[in-house]
């Protein structure tokens, strides 16, 4: 559980350092204004995204395994930025949460989540530690 909300907190920041550098990706809170409700926005839109790639992203990445051996792993761009899109149109339902511009708005919002969050993890290592359980 706790490795769980430290992936959790460490894709909400890197999703918050995304909506800094990449323009055509912002992320509407529930009360614009009210920091607490902005960073729930966040962890939210987090949590969406991570049951969104874990289940939809493994599925497409199954299916799609010869269009990435084709493309030399050139798909994963384009399956990544779907995958942001999706959760866009998921937390927009809501009337709050992310929000993307376009189609390329999403591939390079993707690009710079996962070099983000790779490089969030990386700093992280040698503090949160690599696994929970004592083997």
């Amino acid at each position: 559980m706790r490795r769980f909300l430290i992936r959790l907190l460490i894709n909400a920041v890197a999703l918050w350092l995304t909506t800094l550098l990449v323009t055509g990706v912002t992320v509407v809170a529930y009360l614009p204004g009210d920091t607490v409700a902005t960073v729930l926005t966040y962890l939210l839109v987090a949590l969406v995204f991570g049951i969104v790639n874990g289940v939809i992203g493994n599925l497409i990445r199954i299916v799609a395994f010869p269009l990435y051996i084709l493309t030399l792993g050139l798909i994963a761009l384009v399956v990544n930025g779907l995958l942001l899109l999706l959760v866009a149109g998921i937390t927009s339902l809501t009337g709050f949460g992310l929000q993307v511009d376009g189609f390329w708005w999403g591939v390079l919002g993707a690009v710079v989540l996962a070099l983000l969050s790779w490089l969030i993890n990386i700093i992280l290592r040698p503090i949160v530690g690599r696994d929970d359980r004592r083997r």
